[in-house]
């Protein structure tokens, strides 16, 4: 087996046998612990299996890791512990050799990596599930980062993604079409390995929302192919690094705040969505300003869908039922044709109640992300969502709620206090819907 195995049966026997090992750890301790023979913790228990599967998803990178990096941010469906270990998958996987990175830049820039910079550090400084960065200096003294893509990248998407469709096939509800859902991952996929399709947004987005408080990359494009790409080296800290330095209240809500306002003002500008919402993808630079990395997964949703998505916010906090309903109908949550009422009538109730929750920080003109009731709530209902085989919900759900959830994410981590009334006048403009407007925080017990 090579070193970045890329046939369907390659990466098929590695994730079957990393199921198979993790199933039988679980399987083995729920025994003993049935006959008091287990002594060992929880947390070390769900971190020891955590590594494993971390382990060999580095083998296989690509589609595998990000699995490892939606793990990452998870909230409340998995082991906390797994959440932990996965956030490696954002920035921390074990590099390729530098050999391999002389060998591919050579390939794809015409040189070698010494004759093409005045400087390039040969061990990478960031290595994540496509691809892997290392600093640079250009001939004009124009500091740099060069992303790397991983050999074989592209080649195991169609077979990660053919293993996942059986398995899926298997499961789901006959006569469900899946299509749709695993070509929008495909695609998505597809474009994320294609680094001059990342550059050209990395341009868009630096022209949209650099500012004096977003910083975004230059693109270097007469240093970047499909499988290289340069950009200018953005000084600053992850979240994790950030948060070591026992930063002050006020110091994570200017970055938290930030996130949030970047976030928002998306919405406002339109157009193409940063659809990567996670902690590896946003920098905090010493000068109190938030640097926004990794441009791979952008996303353009359709307008109808979005404004229904935009509008459950407003439409929840409102407890409209009527139009909750009707969302939920023109976004394929609930199905009013179905034969089997109750169950639309559970996903229906249990929807809403999820809705309520999610909408509550827009529901203040400013709120306390660090409250531990809202993360439990989150984490409750995502562990009491209805068990089903049957797919709900548009296609475009894969990423909002990605894009959504992993805000949230971050910011209760920063545990960050947010002013949310510039993002309620966004919407309210947008889509020509009153937010109830409360003046008092979100109490912290």
């Amino acid at each position: 087996m090579s070193d970045f195995p890329s046939s369907k049966f390659e990466r098929g026997k590695i994730i079957a046998k990393t199921g198979i090992k993790v199933g039988t750890n679980y399987a083995q301790r729920y025994i003993k612990k049935k006959v008091g023979a287990d002594s060992g913790t929880d947390k070390d228990f769900h971190t020891n299996n955590a590594k494993e599967v971390f382990k060999e998803f580095s083998k296989l990178r690509g589609t595998a890791l990000k699995i490892a990096q939606g793990m990452s941010m998870d909230q409340g469906f998995l082991p906390e512990e797994f959440a932990e270990v996965m956030s490696q998958a954002q920035y921390s996987v074990p590099p390729i050799n530098k050999a391999l990175v002389r060998t591919i830049i050579k390939r794809e820039l015409g040189d070698y990596p010494e004759n093409l910079f005045a400087k390039f550090e040969s061990e990478a400084f960031a290595a994540a599930s496509i691809g892997q960065v290392h600093r640079a200096e250009l001939k004009n003294g124009k500091k740099v980062a060069v992303k790397i893509q991983y050999p074989n990248v592209r080649e195991t998407i169609n077979s990660d993604m053919a293993v996942a469709r059986t398995l899926a096939k298997r499961i789901i509800k006959k006569g469900q079409d899946i299509d749709p859902y695993f070509n929008e991952i495909r695609t998505t996929l597809m474009e994320e390995t294609d680094y001059k399709h990342e550059g050209s947004q990395i341009d868009q987005f630096q022209k949209r929302f650099g500012s004096d408080e977003i910083i975004i990359p230059e693109w270097i494009q007469e240093y970047s192919t499909e499988r290289v790409l340069c950009m200018s080296f953005v000084e600053g800290r992850h979240l994790g690094e950030f948060l070591k330095e026992n930063p002050s209240q006020e110091e994570r809500n200017h970055f938290g705040q930030l996130i949030w306002n970047f976030f928002h003002e998306e919405i406002r500008v339109g157009g193409y969505v940063h659809a990567d919402t996670h902690p590896g993808n946003f920098l905090f630079t010493y000068d109190g300003k938030l640097g926004v990395i990794d441009f791979g997964c952008v996303k353009l949703f359709p307008d109808e869908f979005f404004t229904n998505y935009l509008k459950l916010l407003p439409t929840h906090l409102a407890n409209d039922q009527g139009a909750i309903r009707n969302l939920y109908i023109k976004l394929d949550v609930i199905n009013p044709e179905s034969k089997t009422q109750d169950r639309e009538e559970e996903y229906y109730n249990f929807a809403r109640n999820y809705g309520i929750m999610f909408s509550k920080p827009y529901k203040y003109n400013t709120f306390d992300f660090s409250d531990p009731k809202f993360d439990e709530e989150i984490r409750h209902f995502t562990k009491e969502a209805p068990l089903s085989n049957e797919l709900r919900g548009s296609k475009h759900f894969l990423y909002t709620s990605r894009v959504h959830t992993g805000l949230y994410s971050i910011l209760i981590k920063l545990g960050a206090q947010i002013d949310t009334t510039g993002a309620k006048d966004i919407l309210s403009e947008l889509l020509d819907m009153e937010f109830e407007s409360f003046n008092e925080p979100v109490a912290v017990v």
